[in-house]
């Protein structure tokens, strides 16, 4: 669709910078076509300071002013010939991306409990039995419960954390329900307002 008078941001020339909007690139567009030298040093300065207005928090960082320098370079392409304050030969790394991180995909039974909750099973399972495994058990047997209350899963009761804790350490933990205490878990249907009748 193409109306006249409507132009959409999507038929636009991409922005090199976009976090500082169409009108400083369009500045420095303009910049670049001033023909007295004085006169486009000016200007480029003057850009500089709106784009340090911009963003006050950037002057904390390290070297802000280098940074701003780096940004007017890249944003004219390097062609803006003016004097420059800094070196600007290593402006190009800013617009580099880092490598993204590797996701660690483990595969886990079940989702709700997490990996590390996992890593807490094969624990259990090598450990001689002690105060130190018990301890560790009260640990894993109430993070399970809260994990399976956060997750809204609709059998969040003691039997069935018993239950799993039993299956994924290959038998070696079983709790006793009638003498372990869990701790108590925070119930989102308590949080909810009760509506006055």
């Amino acid at each position: 669709m193409n109306i006249e008078g409507l132009d959409y941001n999507t038929q636009r020339e991409k922005l090199i910078i976009p976090e500082y909007g169409r009108e400083i690139q369009n500045m420095v567009d303009y910049a670049m076509s001033i023909p007295d030298r004085n006169e486009r040093q000016h200007c480029a300065e003057s850009i500089i300071a709106i784009m340090s207005h911009m963003f006050p928090q950037n002057r904390e960082s390290e070297n802000p002013e280098q940074k701003l320098w780096d940004h007017l370079a890249l944003m004219s392409n390097f062609k803006l010939d003016i004097d420059w304050p800094f070196d600007i030969s290593q402006a190009e790394r800013l617009l580099t991306k880092p490598e993204p991180l590797k996701y660690p995909m483990h595969d886990i039974p079940v989702r709700h409990y997490g990996s590390m909750l996992f890593e807490l099973f094969e624990k259990l399972k090598t450990m001689e039995p002690g105060p130190e495994r018990d301890e560790l058990t009260r640990l894993t047997a109430n993070q399970m419960k809260r994990n399976l209350a956060q997750w809204s899963h609709s059998s969040t009761n003691e039997e069935r954390v018993a239950s799993d804790l039993a299956k994924y350490t290959d038998g070696k933990i079983q709790l006793d329900i009638d003498t372990f205490k869990f701790e108590k878990t925070h119930n989102k249907e308590n949080d909810r307002p009760r509506k006055k009748r």
